[in-house]
């Protein structure tokens, strides 16, 4: 612990002012290597969470995936399954057909045509969800990318 004494004149009778400070550059310098020593002896922790996580007994499927089925859509609404035009009765009718087979129904790339109306796109979505067609994707999305 450190005293300053300071000049003459300061006080009533003649003595001088005491101004007593503590100096806490060695408290200072004592908790920083306390702290030092404890980040040190703090063992290292791992993010890792582990699980005993069930293996899979599947057999693997002899059977070949069907063929994927192409549906195109036109810029006027015209749906082309593998390249051949339908209605929207005949559409639904294959949608059914495939959705009977469960697990192996055919995956459907449906490819609409740049200039085609939303509306046409979201139709035949529908019509693929109501029925139970679960494996459907869009393809050729990159032509409408800027």
């Amino acid at each position: 612990m450190g005293m300053n004494v300071g000049g003459s004149g300061g006080g009533s009778n003649g003595d001088p002012d005491v101004v007593v400070d503590v100096n806490t550059t060695p408290l200072i310098d004592v908790m920083l290597v306390l702290l030092v020593m404890l980040i040190i002896t703090i063992p290292i922790q791992t993010h890792a969470v582990k699980l005993d996580m069930p293996q899979a007994n599947t057999p693997p499927s002899e059977a070949p995936p069907p063929p994927a089925v192409e549906l195109e859509i036109d810029f006027d609404g015209t749906v082309l399954w593998n390249g051949t035009p339908m209605d929207r009765a005949t559409l639904e009718a294959n949608f059914r057909r495939e959705a009977q087979a469960g697990e192996n129904q055919s995956e459907f790339h449906i490819r609409p045509n740049k200039l085609v109306e939303y509306k046409y796109v979201a139709a035949v979505l529908a019509s693929a969800q109501r029925l139970g067609v679960t494996k459907v994707g869009i393809v050729g999305n990159e032509q409408f990318m800027q």
